[in-house]
């Protein structure tokens, strides 16, 4: 990893934080990503914004800034070292736009999926909102869903006509 790239870090916060985190990133400039799903509230109180996936954010920046923001700058959250590796843990900006733009586009009959899959085939979506994509094909109760995962951990899938679908 180079010093002056910017990544997509993995942040830690407490639990519930995950958005006030994201606003103070935003006030300070920096891109941030917390996956979320708008719900009814109770007792009819509107629609709120509800994070998929508690405890995490994931921020837009080079390696120092992103140390800096955590050290310096009062953001209440703990970038994430990947175990293996022992370095920060980070994903690129080609799988951090597939996983939004697949987590867009059908959160009610996608959105995400908590455990691993068998690995399926290599796949790239040719047509329509996600051109471009590329993930892995599953097929559930006869319909078709491209896979996107993030860290070997998160995965999204969105519903996808076949035809809409190369092999890589």
């Amino acid at each position: 990893m180079a010093e002056a790239n910017a990544y997509w870090f993995v942040a830690k916060t407490r639990h519930g934080a995950e958005l006030g985190v994201r606003n103070q990133l935003s006030r300070l400039g920096v891109e941030s990503f917390v996956p979320t799903r708008l719900r009814r509230a109770t007792r009819g109180r509107g629609m709120v914004e509800e994070p998929l996936l508690t405890s995490f954010v994931f921020l837009r920046a080079c390696k120092a800034d992103a140390l800096n923001l955590v050290h310096n700058y009062g953001v209440k959250a703990s970038l994430v070292n990947d175990c293996a590796t022992r370095q920060l843990m980070f994903v690129s900006d080609k799988c951090m736009e597939d996983f939004r733009r697949v987590l867009e586009a059908s959160i009610e009959e996608g959105g995400l999926i908590d455990k691993p899959l068998a690995i399926g085939e290599k796949v790239r979506v040719i047509q329509g909102a996600l051109k471009g994509v590329e993930g892995n094909v599953l097929e559930l109760q006869g319909r078709i869903y491209v896979v996107v995962g993030l860290l070997n951990c998160l995965f999204a899938r969105a519903r996808v006509p076949r035809a809409w679908l190369e092999r890589v």
